[in-house]
């Protein structure tokens, strides 16, 4: 049985915007038709539920780290990346009953607010219980790190056991970060999940420090080393940025979500479309500024044509899991239209995660999530502005 739903605007995002628009959805929320108000009144269409605000997609997070929801508020912010990292490892362990109910907790919350879809970064199994049993679709990405060459091959023998874990629900091996990873390794990750079938997650230049590291071997990630009492007297700094070091160790084949990009230059960008064909460029404001309180420069990589998705990262570095949230904080540091925001937090995710088929767009045949977002201004998300799932 099908029902019709109406709202000031419908957003289909692969077309315009339609004043007072109709959709037809099926008991299983799959698109029927999508009409202008002009058609719906020309089909003598009735019965239609009609909401004061926009209808759009569900809304999609393609980076998350679950298995840190446990952190939530225990994380002191603007700490700079390395001050983040050594307050991770110290507080992460918890007992697997706290784990799993923070867990459980943030998934409800990311489907509160929207989310259909999610590329979660894991380090071990313990989520596999919640996404199966959660409404949102999720990917994750086994996350593998080791600076140390030797230990390569061991380290993908054991993500590949993570990994396999995950099934049936998909699972890629990925690399954290480039000043985590070995060549060694980033050879060892290429070879299990290198191919055009696959997608693959690294977080990139998220603090100063990366690049300084890099480019001349300085800088607080030695500090961070000695932490961790790793012997890095193999590294050479080349002088060159981090993604320019090692974008070139990637598979050109897999789609590749850079994540962060807080200080990426426009020299970087240009080098990184002319090194991979298939990147997509992973923003996530809020945990930029809860952990280096700077935003990367958002209006430089739209001018440049690269595709962006939007993330929430975890709960140890954000205060909530919600991709409306992070279009506002975009609004309200750059000018970006709602038009575009809807486009990143939609389409362009769901097409990484390789789900454009199913989610992002408002068009017959699919099943993406239908939500109301009301109380904008003028296409301004305000501290107002709220999300309710409608499907």
């Amino acid at each position: 049985m099908s029902s019709y739903l109406s709202a000031s605007w419908v957003y289909p995002v692969s077309s315009p915007p339609l004043q007072n628009g109709i959709i037809e959805v099926n008991e299983k929320g799959t698109i029927l038709n999508v009409w202008t108000a002009a058609q719906g009144k020309a089909l003598d269409i009735t019965d239609v539920r009609y909401y004061q605000g926009v209808l759009v997609p569900g809304l999609v997070n393609t980076h998350c780290h679950l298995e840190l929801s446990h952190l939530a508020g225990k994380i002191a912010e603007h700490t700079g990346l390395p001050g983040f990292v050594q307050q991770i490892m110290q507080q992460r362990q918890a007992s697997e009953i706290e784990i799993e109910n923070a867990m459980q907790l943030a998934d409800a919350a990311m489907h509160a607010n929207g989310i259909v879809a999610t590329g979660d970064i894991s380090n071990q199994s313990g989520s596999k219980r919640v996404k199966l049993n959660s409404p949102v679709y999720y990917h994750t990405f086994v996350e593998v790190m080791g600076f140390n060459p030797e230990r390569a091959a061991e380290i993908i023998t054991k993500a590949k056991e993570t990994r396999d874990a995950f099934l049936p629900l998909k699972a890629t091996i990925v690399p954290h970060a480039p000043y985590s990873v070995s060549t060694e390794l980033f050879k060892e990750i290429n070879q299990t999940s290198g191919t055009a079938d696959d997608i693959v997650s690294v977080h990139n230049q998220e603090t100063e420090a990366e690049n300084l590291f890099f480019e001349e071997k300085k800088g607080h990630f030695l500090k961070l080393y000695e932490f961790l009492g790793l012997d890095i007297s193999f590294f050479r700094a080349e002088g060159k940025t981090s993604l320019q070091s090692y974008l070139p160790l990637l598979a050109r084949q897999a789609s590749t979500l850079l994540v962060h990009n807080t200080f990426t230059s426009r020299a970087d960008i240009e080098f990184a479309k002319s090194t991979h064909p298939k990147l997509f460029w992973c923003l996530c404001p809020n945990a930029n500024l809860y952990i280096e309180n700077k935003l990367p420069d958002v209006e430089m990589l739209r001018d440049s044509g690269v595709t962006i998705t939007l993330g929430t990262d975890s709960l140890a570095s954000n205060h909530k899991l919600s991709i409306l949230a992070e279009m506002r904080t975009l609004q309200m540091h750059a000018n970006i239209t709602f038009d575009e925001l809807l486009c990143w937090a939609t389409l362009n995710g769901a097409t990484f995660l390789g789900m454009e088929t199913q989610l992002g767009t408002l068009e017959k045949g699919k099943t993406p999530g239908i939500n109301l977002i009301q109380q904008l201004e003028n296409g301004h998300i305000t501290p107002d502005t709220h999300i309710q799932r409608i499907i």
